[in-house]
């Protein structure tokens, strides 16, 4: 049984063909890791209530809707929708979106903020993954290439320079950004090799002048030879491993070798890597709704973070970062009724938790797409899985990460923590401390700080080499000619035919 079913697959639509070029997503984006949600009623109301500022306001700055949406104004329109359908939760005003003037200013005054995304994604060129976005298709419709259509085969060069690079570098003010893979039982249907990383970091940091990509290596525990294969990523030099406890979760029928945490046969694989001087065990879990336990039962168990405390414990010198911050992705508002009845948030809840429960300094959150699925779809359950990291693990340990481009370009998400406050019932009721300003102290060090320290870079001498770099001066360059965001999305959503 595949993850998609013929049945699944009759109500799936590519995004990037099917959603509106809004400056946020308007329905769950999903890859083909975890089934999308149909649009709720919330969200289609958020979607009109849009289209509605942008059909009063684009007309009176003489611009058209789509156009307007690729503007800071509109970016901020988004926002003003959201908070009229969810309550006030961003801070985002009706006078910002009607002044691009006003907009641009507070966007171009954050633009230089540090942000390393040390979660992001693109496909190999030679994919099988049929249900994922056809990037060539998109980057060639989109216009800003149009020699693409008729290219011929692609390299990894290409899909870097085409599509992820315009997303990541150009659209958004991520900085430093980290390239992740997923492993499968199919080879042809790993997202990237090792070596492919390795190879993409080493082109972009050369185009760039300068540090601006960074490579998990994937580990897959259990797999026959699979720690011959980890000394041959290790040769590779990645900046921190990753791996998939459930085994391959593109094909969950195919996972033959899911694995925890605190195997000793794991432990193998740790040893060796603090050898290598890597500190950083990147690890997913999560993304695994209710339905899913039913689904797989034999993996349900490995998704979740039980074993996450005792590696932990037994490995002090190593920093196990929680990707997606193991949230069950189950139905938004079913997750904030539960949350306002049990003030407890299936499985994130349990990960903030094990730092008071085990004494333990190294377990971290990577956001993922906690932040850019809650964001959207109930931006309250958002504000408490914020709350409840920040409080459980300290700022100094949430990460960031997109999950990008799955879900467009990551600025939307960037501008959404920007923006975000946890409500002050919210706030009173369960002693949560606020987010603060947008350039604020648990922002910043959630934005970059954190990433920065994990990863040995100094943020200040950071930034300031790459705000010297080519792929800096490109950016200006796009800017001042009148940046066109594309609003696109690049992975699957649920048109509800089904």
């Amino acid at each position: 049984m595949r993850l998609f079913s013929d049945e699944d697959r009759a109500g799936f639509d590519p995004a990037d063909r099917r959603e509106p070029r809004t400056p946020l997503p308007v329905r769950m984006v999903a890859s083909e890791e975890y089934l999308p949600v149909r649009q709720t009623a919330k969200q289609r109301e958020t979607e009109c209530r849009l289209y509605a500022l942008a059909d009063a306001i684009a007309p009176r700055l003489g611009i058209s809707r789509r156009r307007f949406f690729q503007t800071s104004a509109g970016v901020a329109a988004a926002f003003v929708a959201l908070n009229d359908s969810f309550g006030a939760i961003f801070d985002a005003g009706r006078a910002e979106a009607m002044s691009p003037e006003t907009a641009d200013a507070r966007a171009e005054a954050l633009s230089d903020e540090f942000v390393m995304d040390m979660h992001t994604h693109f496909l190999r060129d030679d994919t099988r993954l049929a249900n994922f976005v056809k990037l060539r298709e998109s980057v060639a419709a989109a216009g800003w290439n149009p020699h693409l259509s008729s290219a011929g085969a692609q390299t990894l060069d290409d899909l870097k320079f085409d599509n992820y690079y315009k997303e990541i570098f150009l659209d958004s003010d991520t900085k430093i950004a980290l390239i992740s893979s997923a492993p499968s039982e199919i080879a042809e249907d790993w997202f990237l090799t090792n070596r492919q990383m390795a190879e993409a970091r080493t082109k972009v940091n050369a185009a760039a002048g300068g540090r601006r990509l960074m490579t998990h290596a994937i580990i897959t525990p259990g797999r026959p030879g699979w720690l011959d294969d980890l000394d041959a990523a290790l040769e590779l030099d990645p900046d921190s491993l990753k791996g998939y406890t459930v085994g391959d979760n593109t094909h969950k029928d195919l996972a033959r070798y899911p694995w925890r945490m605190d195997d000793e046969e794991v432990y193998r694989g740790y040893e060796k890597a603090a050898k290598a001087g890597i500190r950083n065990i990147c690890v997913h879990k999560g993304l695994w709704g209710r339905g899913m336990d039913a689904r797989f039962p034999g993996l349900a168990r490995h998704a979740r973070v039980d074993d996450v405390a005792q590696a932990a414990k037994d490995w002090p010198q190593l920093n196990f970062i929680i990707y997606h911050a193991a949230y069950r992705l189950d139905d938004a508002d079913w997750a904030l009724a539960e949350f306002d009845r049990t003030g407890r948030i299936d499985w994130v809840t349990d990960l903030a938790e094990i730092p008071a429960r085990h004494g333990v300094t190294n377990v971290h959150a990577d956001l993922g797409q906690i932040f850019a699925q809650t964001l959207i779809a109930q931006p309250r359950i958002c504000a408490a899985i914020m709350g409840q990291l920040v409080k459980g693990l300290g700022a100094t340990r949430v990460c960031w990460g997109t999950d990008a481009v799955w879900t467009g370009s990551p600025q939307w998400q960037i501008e959404g923590l920007r923006r975000l406050e946890i409500p002050e019932d919210m706030r009173k009721a369960h002693g949560f401390e606020p987010l603060g300003a947008a350039d604020g102290a648990v922002k910043r060090a959630i934005f970059g700080g954190n990433n920065a320290r994990l990863y040995g870079i100094e943020p200040q001498s950071a930034a300031a080499a790459v705000g010297d770099d080519r792929f800096s001066a490109l950016r200006r360059d796009y800017r001042a000619a009148g940046s066109t965001p594309s609003n696109r999305r690049y992975g699957y959503v649920d048109t509800g035919r089904s």
